[in-house]
């Protein structure tokens, strides 16, 4: 079995989301993504707002500070729950692998086009 490591810093990180996206509350250890700031997006997807329950969600965003950082938690997931993952974040984001302050490297969701 293939182990994702994903960093959360948002609706995913949240214990009732985590069990509506992948049938169960997950592990997580904290972590931070550098050279990161977080902006917001507005979510127009019926069934998110309904898991997440706001219609704002945090948006992970590059930085011109490389100093910066957003703090937040790793999770590890299997195949189908890193699918179900995907099928959750809208459009606006994009799943990409970023370096983390623990040395390890994790997959986020990011500001599509970023």
């Amino acid at each position: 079995m293939t182990v994702h490591l994903l960093f959360t810093y948002g609706t995913l990180r949240l214990p009732h989301v985590q069990r509506e996206v992948f049938g169960r509350e997950l592990p997580s250890e904290p972590d931070a993504v550098i050279g990161h700031h977080l902006g917001e997006v507005e979510i127009t997807d019926p069934e998110v707002v309904r898991i997440s329950g706001s219609a704002v969600h945090p948006m992970l965003v590059p930085s011109s500070d490389p100093a910066s950082a957003v703090e937040g938690h790793v999770l590890s997931l299997d195949d189908a729950e890193l699918r179900a993952a995907d099928d959750y974040e809208v459009d606006a984001y994009v799943r990409v692998q970023v370096p983390l302050r623990s040395g390890r490297t994790a997959w986020v969701y990011s500001l599509a086009g970023a």
